[in-house]
This record gives C-alpha cells, sequence and structure tokens, in this order.
C-alpha cells in the first residue's frame, strides 16, 4: 500500500496514516519504524482446508484476526465455519467474487490448487488465476499479498510446474503499492506418499531423480507458520522467503524411509526422462501435467531447481524435521 499524505511534514521525521497504521518515516532514511498497529486483521486465505490452508486459518484465529477462507466447494462450509472462520464459496476463476470477498482485507494469502484434470496447459492455467488475482487486488486494493510459490521459481525454463508459479510473482510484481512476499518451499514431506505403491511392488523408489540428488524437504505446517508470520510483518518485507524443514540426498531420505517401515537399505534410482513420463500417463495422471512434473523432476536432476537456494547458503529452520515425518509415514504405508 501506497503511503498517504504527511500528518506532519518538515526536517526530521514524517508521519503517514496507513490503514490501521502509523509508520515513523525518516526524511533521510528509506528504514521505517512501526509505532503502532491495530492487532487485528481481515485476512483472506485461498485453498480451502488444504494442507496449508487449514494451518494457517487455524493459526490466524488463534491469533485473533477474522479470517475468510475461499472455497470452491460448499460441502465445505460447515467444516470452514467450525474452524471459525468465514466461507466463502465461489470460484478462482471469477475475478468479480474475489473482489467482494478482498474487498476491505487487510491481507489476502495466495495460491493455486494443484488441480489439473482438464488442463491442457499447465502454464496458462496458473497465469489465468493469477491474472484474477491481480485484477481482484487492483479493484479492491488490498495492501498486503503473501503467495505460495517455489523454490526455482527464479527460473524461466526447463522447470515445468514451477514455471507457472514463475509467470505468477511475474505477475504480481507488476502491482504498485502492494506489500508481497513470494514463500520459496522446497520439496513437500507428503510427495514422498506417492511413492508407497513402489516400495510395496517393486521394493524400491524410481523416478526421474534420485540417488545422490539433493532434495530441500518441508512441511505443510512450516509453510503455514512462515505464512503467519508474514501476513502480519510490518513495515519492509521479504520479497522471497524460502521454507525449507530438512535436507539429504533422495537416496538418503530413502534409507530413513526404509528404517522407518522396516524396510532397510531401500533404494531411490534413477530412470529416464521418458520412462517417468510413460509411468505416470499409465497411471492416469493428465498428459499436461505429467510432462510438467516430469520437467521438473529433471531440474532436480540437474541441480537447477535447487541452485540458487543454495547459493545462499540457507540452514532449514522449519520445525518439522524428517525423522518426525517418518513416523507419519509408517502409519500410512
Amino acid at each position: 500500500m501506497a503511503l498517504g499524505k504527511p500528518l506532519a511534514a518538515g526536517r526530521g521525521p514524517r508521519f503517514w496514516l496507513q490503514q490501521k497504521e502509523i509508520w515513523l518515516v525518516w526524511a533521510s532514511a528509506p528504514c521505517r519504524a512501526l509505532l503502532y498497529k491495530n492487532s487485528k486483521m481481515k485476512i483472506v486465505v485461498t485453498g480451502s482446508l488444504g494442507h496449508i490452508s487449514k494451518p494457517l486459518a487455524l493459526a490466524l484465529i488463534q491469533k485473533g484476526h477474522d479470517v475468510t477462507v475461499i472455497s470452491s466447494n460448499s460441502e465445505r462450509k460447515s467444516a470452514i465455519e467450525a474452524l471459525g472462520a468465514v466461507a466463502a464459496i465461489g470460484s478462482l476463476q471469477d475475478a468479480g467474487f474475489l473482489a467482494r470477498v478482498f474487498e476491505a482485507a487487510d491481507a489476502v494469502y495466495l495460491m493455486i490448487p494443484p488441480t489439473y484434470t482438464g488442463v491442457t496447459n499447465v502454464r496458462n492455467y496458473y497465469s489465468e488465476i493469477g491474472g484474477k488475482y491481480v485484477d481482484a487486488i487492483r479493484a479492491t486494493g488490498v495492501g498486503r499479498i503473501v503467495f505460495l510459490s517455489s523454490i526455482g521459481a527464479e527460473l524461466d525454463k526447463g522447470t515445468g510446474v514451477v514455471l507457472g508459479v514463475h509467470d505468477v510473482e511475474g505477475l504480481l510484481d507488476e502491482l504498485t503499492g502492494v506489500r508481497i512476499t513470494h514463500l520459496r518451499p522446497g520439496y513437500f514431506y507428503y510427495n514422498l506418499y506417492n511413492y508407497i505403491g513402489q516400495i510395496k511392488g517393486l521394493g524400491l523408489i524410481t523416478d526421474n531423480f534420485g540417488g545422490e540428488d539433493k532434495l530441500v524437504l518441508v512441511s505443510p505446517v512450516d509453510i503455514a507458520a512462515a505464512a503467519a508470520e508474514e501476513m502480519e510483518a510490518s513495515g519492509t518485507v521479504q520479497h522471497i522467503r524460502y521454507i525449507a524443514s530438512d535436507e539429504g540426498t533422495a537416496s538418503s531420505v530413502a534409507r530413513a524411509l526404509g528404517d522407518a517401515i522396516g524396510k532397510p537399505g531401500l533404494k531411490w534410482e534413477v530412470c529416464s526422462y521418458a520412462e517417468r513420463l510413460e509411468g505416470l500417463q499409465k497411471f492416469g495422471v493428465p498428459p499436461a501435467f505429467a510432462e510438467s512434473l516430469v520437467e521438473m523432476n529433471a531440474s532436480v536432476h540437474t541441480g537447477a531447481l535447487y541452485r540458487q537456494y543454495i547459493s545462499l547458503g540457507l540452514p532449514p529452520t522449519g520445525k518439522v524435521k524428517l525423522s518426525d515425518f517418518l513416523t507419519e509415514f509408517a502409519a500410512s504405508f
């Protein structure tokens, strides 16, 4: 949100009234110090009751904020309301609906639902919803946006599904007067559940990445915690925030999984791009998504997806470690 007219001018500090906040801004420096902030905010959360959106909504409600959760599924209405949130049922493809929900919101958490049935171009799917978000933000003047992006979103080619959030980051960054943070998490722990069938049937994990390829792992709980922090952040905010809970190689992760389920020495082998694509399509994964997923996996194998993150030397700060997730994985196996 752009600063308004100064309440007092002249040398030294100048004061601006900005929504529910009063900022002290020194004319000779770009830094801003918060004098006062109303603790209660109106916050909109997209993503229905998903892995991140549900714990995020709960955390914000527990902090005393008024939370509205958007869902396209009317059957989720009662469950959303049971959390203590307002349910807004409608389509993310409807900019008018989004504008009505965003009206008077202090902050909005944005994500693109990974629903690819009937989608023929994954990248266009992301841009279409991202464009609707931008239209609604412009129409309502929301001043704080937290967007669920991905590690590797700085790259403009070769990352498959991640190119979708790369494009949405670009659309959001065209907005003026909005404080925006792009959350860039790593590889979600729960993606490892997808390999249970392979482990039971083949006695190993195989994908077009694996072996000694590096994995930056993350829990949705840690993403939700980071998103909640960012929603309440005052003043100058991080434009990019990486989120990682743990790290390892594919082989070390496989061994840990194997130990947890009584299959010591479990291996994670690398197959070809074509083999993985064929396997996904045989299991009914929509062709456009299968192609994008395999391309993303290939960027993990080459190291391109994690290259910038690794170059920053950031430690995993999430609280949910691989050892914590192993208990859940073993219970589901």
